[in-house]
């Protein structure tokens, strides 16, 4: 994150609205579908009525002289068209009521991940982009609410679904911009023998280059000498003799000269420019008509992972305030995001890259601030906020952020509600954060083990995630105060905090501390993310990554925790879901590796699925010190009385919708829990 920018957060900016930065938007006829939905009716009694779907492309041009744009970096390094802007394109997407005037007048932004949108996830239905059938609707829950749910590209990684055009940054002569780049590399496959670079080569020597590779990753890399490798082209590399594949598993690490970076912070000016014409435009240059023309009264975004840590940056440097100087989200719902930003105002970006406690650490993904309000941090002394901005121009949502368990362990998720040094912040006026206990960074399928160790976590965020939608467009179009945070803290004692073991990537969490049970065939490490501070180089405040990769040596960690947990293994702070509340098994936000998959090496974004046995006979045979499931409900009845306890508790609290509260009481009563 550029910390200049940050310096610069009081800034108000002062600035007459620009021309319409949406130049053209274009609708397919062969792509959309009008009705969609094989004409399926939604709403109560069927007063909202079909749904049509729109795709097609809108092309924009932004001022690099605005100062809403001269955050981007290299903006001004882009080729400008005759008007002297910056030109882009991207993929749209609408589905709204055919009818606006049945909709409920409010936009979702699904920001998309790596293309692919995700709101699908409140329907319970399949996810696409592209949906024609009724099935395709799932439950219908946004669509029976009225919502229009829009979407657009902004992601130069993504080659599929919705993608962005940007410009290539060139120096004022017309020469090609050079400079270092970073690749971590592991194929979880025998079989692979080329790797694509995320830019092409500036020179095809390879003594100019270096490629490490490692087993696990505490372990010292070694070099691959030039002759054990080469450039198939300026964008490909291959180990030798050719046809040789990458070790499975194990860790390679490229550091080149890269060329012709993308002007990839664009894609923050494109999504804001995207939401405010649909909200306050009549048509666009050309007067082609606003499809919302006039119908937008409220705006929400809906974002799941790398596009939740895309937004962490797109409020950090001011893209919530459109060139007509007004808000453009009112309300976001932020999924598994942790305090991270993501790597697109950089040059040579990567917004791509992910940190997990097994990869990409020495990225600028974690870089301060972490949380929302004002904060110094003590090991760099800079005084800064991801609000900062927005709060200087009165244009900050409301927000939800909601993290998974493996956003603690792998994420460092605490940083988002504590200062540099871990100590609890005050929720801001704007904010609430929730971490749903013992879930992992997605829904795991409980039959496999994938790459880990035990079969993977199947708990799903998607019921509480809906009553938060309900929740934050109560506090966004109401006022109603929101259910309050739900986090571990050190001040209540839930939090147990890392041992960063200095010089490492990773740290650990000890089973004492932690509380976990010594439960028979699972290992525990303890392994978990830190949170360095680390430098990157003299011109990252201008997005500019010279130190790559940085070294951990004598490099300061963040204290960051994690959620105690109770006798079984399950987290005691967050919201506890169900099958948490009601378990019929250990669930973690952790995993390991398994045997030749770099065994013990964290299982990056899986957690865990450990079942209780069914009978006391069953658990003391095997030594396991959690309760049985005959020891815990006595009756098939017994369980299905406490999942209906756990969740009509949460309903109560604002944290379940009630039909789902009778899904999961349905699930209950189906299952063959002590039948």
């Amino acid at each position: 994150m550029q910390t200049l920018l940050f310096l610069l957060g009081a800034l108000i900016l002062t600035a007459a609205p620009a021309a319409a930065n949406i130049t053209k938007i274009v609708i397919d006829p062969a792509t959309s579908q009008s009705p969609v939905f094989e004409g399926r009716v939604f709403g109560p009694n069927g007063n909202v009525g079909p749904y049509e779907k729109l795709r097609g492309k809108a092309f924009g041009e932004l001022d690099p002289n605005d100062p809403r744009n001269a955050v981007i970096t290299d903006i001004t390094l882009a080729p400008r068209n005759p008007r002297g802007k910056v030109e882009y394109s991207m993929d749209v997407f609408i589905l709204k009521p055919m009818d606006l005037r049945k909709g409920n007048h409010k936009v979702i932004l699904d920001f998309n991940n790596r293309g692919g949108m995700r709101a699908a996830v409140f329907n319970d239905a399949p996810l696409t982009n592209d949906p024609k059938t009724a099935a395709d609707a799932g439950t219908g829950f946004l669509m029976n609410l009225g919502y229009t749910i829009v979407g657009n590209g902004w992601d130069i990684g993504a080659t599929d679904g919705l993608t962005i055009t940007v410009p290539v940054a060139k120096n004022p002569d017309g020469s090609s911009i050079t400079g270092p780049s970073y690749e971590y590399i592991v194929f979880d496959n025998p079989k692979s023998v080329r790797y694509e670079l995320a830019y092409p080569a500036a020179t095809l020597d390879t003594s100019k280059a270096t490629l490490t590779v490692r087993e696990r990753l505490d372990d010292t890399p070694t070099p691959v000498p030039a002759s054990g490798w080469e450039y198939v082209d300026e964008g490909t590399i291959r180990l030798l003799p050719a046809g040789t594949p990458f070790t499975q598993s194990h860790i390679y690490e490229f550091t080149y000269t890269a060329k012709d970076p993308l002007v990839a912070g664009i894609g923050l000016a494109a999504t804001r420019d995207f939401v405010s014409f649909l909200r306050h435009a009549k048509a666009d240059v050309a007067g082609t008509p606003n499809p919302l023309a006039g119908d937008v009264r409220d705006t929400f975004s809906f974002s799941i992972s790398q596009p939740t840590r895309t937004l962490n940056d797109f409020l950090a440097f001011g893209f919530n305030q459109d060139e007509r100087g007004t808000r453009v989200v009112d309300g976001m719902l932020k999924w598994v995001g942790a305090g991270n930003g993501v790597q697109i105002n950089y040059r040579f970006a990567q917004p791509g890259r992910t940190e997990r406690n097994r990869q990409n650490h020495l990225y600028p993904e974690g870089v301060f601030p972490f949380a929302y309000q004002r904060t110094t941090d003590h090991l760099s002394g800079t005084i800064a906020g991801r609000l900062d901005r927005c709060a200087a121009t009165n244009t900050c949502p409301k927000i939800f952020n909601a993290n998974s368990s493996n956003e603690y362990w792998v994420k460092a998720g605490s940083l988002l509600h504590t200062d540099s040094r871990g100590n609890d912040l005050r929720d801001p006026e704007s904010v609430r954060f929730y971490l749903m206990s013992g879930l992992s960074h997605g829904v795991g399928n409980v039959t496999t083990r994938g790459n880990c160790q035990q079969f993977l976590n199947p708990t799903s965020p998607y019921p509480a995630l809906r009553a938060l939608l309900m929740a934050l467009d109560d506090w966004v179009v109401k006022g109603t105060e929101p259910p309050p945070s739900r986090v571990p803290r050190r001040a209540d004692g839930t939090a147990v905090l890392v041992d960063p073991r200095p010089g490492y990537q990773t740290g650990m969490v000890t089973q004492k501390q932690l509380g976990w049970p010594a439960i028979p065939g699972v290992t525990y490490t303890g392994v978990i993310t830190t949170r360095y501070y680390l430098d990157f180089g003299p011109k990252l405040a201008d997005g500019i990554v010279s130190h790559y990769p940085p070294s951990l040596d004598k490099r300061p960690a963040y204290p960051i925790f994690v959620s105690k947990v109770d006798q079984d293994g399950n987290e005691v702070a967050g919201i506890r879901l169900p099958p948490v509340e009601a378990p019929i098994a250990t669930t973690t936000g952790w995993a390991l590796r398994r045997e030749g998959f770099a065994q013990n090496d964290g299982c990056e974004a899986n957690g865990q699925h450990i079942a209780f046995a069914k009978t006391k006979a069953e658990r003391m045979a095997a030594g396991d010190p959690r309760l049985s499931l005959e020891e815990r409900y006595t009756t098939h009845e017994g369980y299905v009385a406490a999942v209906r306890r756990a969740a009509e508790k949460l309903q109560q609290q604002r944290l379940l919708l009630s039909a789902d509260v009778e899904r999961y009481v349905e699930q209950a009563q189906a299952s063959h829990i002590l039948r």
